[in-house]
């Protein structure tokens, strides 16, 4: 598992009308982590949980988008597992739950989170569109007045891979692009990526 520092941190920076917010914390507490495991009828979840952590991103005008850990877990199966492999049921009964009849669920916390948006309907309105990404602008070399990432939740299988959520930004003069990957690497199985990419440019403030 990947060493990361404990130490708090907040971090602002204004781009025009937006403002970018990244908060780090420590891991959840035990007994914080039973109540929300409950709470999620999921009998267990990552071990390491920052369920404190956030990265926003919101205008001057109230809406936004932020990316949690707690939302992001509340799209995984709490029903049935995602990946049938031997090791599931090796990693199941060596859990701390192990003593317990432990239902299906999606033990790789794969999660298909894309955000939270911020400001309720009035301000924002999520449809299908056909706009891309210009990735060579996002290839040019801009001096990067602002970076951060923030790690949501990882978990090591019990020993079998990898599963971790994190969002990271980087802001230039004129654009901001954030990048939130989930990502699942079950050893000798399978390896599974979700990413979700945000890009604005500062003429479209």
């Amino acid at each position: 598992m990947t060493s990361h520092g404990f130490k708090s941190s907040k971090q602002d920076f204004t781009f025009g009308p937006w403002k970018v917010t990244a908060t780090k914390t420590h891991i959840m507490k035990s007994k914080d982590i039973e109540h929300l495991a409950e709470d999620m009828n999921l009998p267990s979840l990552p071990e390491m949980l920052f369920g404190d952590n956030v990265l926003r991103i919101q205008h001057a005008n109230g809406y936004g988008i932020e990316f949690n850990a707690i939302d992001a877990l509340k799209r995984v199966n709490n029903m049935e597992d995602s990946v049938k492999v031997a090791c599931a049921q090796e990693w199941q009964e060596n859990s701390e739950h192990s003593k317990e009849v432990v239902k299906p669920y999606d033990w790789t916390y794969t999660t298909d989170y894309r955000g939270t948006l911020l400001g309720g309907d009035a301000h924002i309105t999520v449809c299908e569109t056909s706009d891309r990404i210009d990735l060579e602008k996002l290839k040019a070399r801009e001096q990067i007045m602002f970076f951060d990432e923030v790690l949501l939740f990882e978990d090591e299988l019990h020993d079998h891979g990898v599963s971790m959520i994190s969002a990271k930004i980087r802001v230039m003069p004129t654009s901001f692009f954030l990048l939130l990957r989930f990502f699942l690497r079950v050893d000798g199985v399978l390896i599974r990526i979700n990413d979700t990419r945000l890009y604005h440019e500062a003429s479209g403030m």
